[in-house]
């Protein structure tokens, strides 16, 4: 892991490998930059960049209240400038859907284009309400190998998924520790997350609209809790030009490594070459 400081004085962990167009992979909620470990060795002459999200993986904790996609967007800018990048294209997963689409809409013109997983400018109540069950808990389960079968119990909508693959996830976001596993990221993001959910709803509509001019794709877990079929089909009506497919036998979140989102992350980037 290499590391850079934010402007709040926060050491700040991110993986740099590869070479060619700049693509900035922004992890999901809780996790981090290994999310993207089965999809980086099919990104071929392409710079990958996975940043660990304040209070995530490698990267120091901080006062819970900074935990906001603003202030994410806002170390993803200053990643950018310390690693000289004027530009770069984004696949984004789950919140790292959210952190894009704030970008398009206050920064459009460091980047190049925007992949999301999974995410859309409404989020699913169900899917919210599932995620706050395990947000900043640790897994009541006591070894990797009972974390991988109570996770592929807990997964629903995902099918034809090997037990080594749940594995490889828990062993990626847990840790072990003398009291059994524990979270690879700050408790206090559950807090965070409450307080913000206390909040009036912003409406998300304009910062998708703000991806106008930008090459754009969506990637959908066709059994998704958190991205509706009614949103992602608003999404196509105002992005006819996105391409787009449902992923089977996935929910929240495809791997990116299955064969239809190897496909559309393939189109997206011939886009911007």
């Amino acid at each position: 892991m290499k590391h850079y400081t934010s402007s709040d004085g926060l050491t700040l962990a991110f993986q740099d490998e590869g070479e060619g167009l700049p693509l900035l992979c922004l992890s999901g909620l809780t996790r981090n930059s290994t999310d993207f470990d089965y999809v980086v060795p099919h990104l071929k002459n392409i710079r990958v960049i996975r940043p660990d999200y304040r209070g995530r993986g490698a990267s120091e904790h901080a006062d819970y209240t900074t935990y906001t996609v603003p202030t994410e967007a806002r170390d993803v800018l200053e990643l950018m400038d310390h690693l000289g990048l004027e530009k770069a294209a984004i696949l984004g997963t789950s919140r790292g859907g959210l952190i894009a689409m704030g970008l398009a809409g206050t920064v459009k013109d460091r980047l190049l284009g925007v992949c999301l997983n999974d995410i859309g400018p409404e989020i699913a109540h169900e899917g919210l309400r599932n995620i706050m069950t395990y947000l900043g808990r640790r897994p009541p389960q006591k070894t990797f190998e009972d974390a991988a079968i109570a996770r592929a119990k807990f997964m629903v909508g995902f099918h034809d998924v090997p037990i080594s693959r749940w594995d490889d996830e828990v062993r990626k976001h847990y840790v072990e520790t003398d009291h059994g596993l524990g979270i690879t990221y700050d408790a206090k993001l559950r807090r965070a997350v409450e307080v913000a959910s206390a909040q009036p709803a912003l409406d998300l509509w304009p910062f998708f609209d703000a991806l106008q001019g930008l090459p754009l794709a969506l990637i959908r877990g066709e059994n998704s809790d958190l991205l509706s079929p009614e949103t992602a089909s608003e999404m196509q009506r105002r992005r006819p030009d996105m391409v787009f497919a449902n992923i089977p036998d996935r929910a929240h979140v495809p791997f990116l490594d299955e064969p239809e989102s190897l496909e559309i992350i393939s189109q997206f980037l011939d886009k911007i070459r």
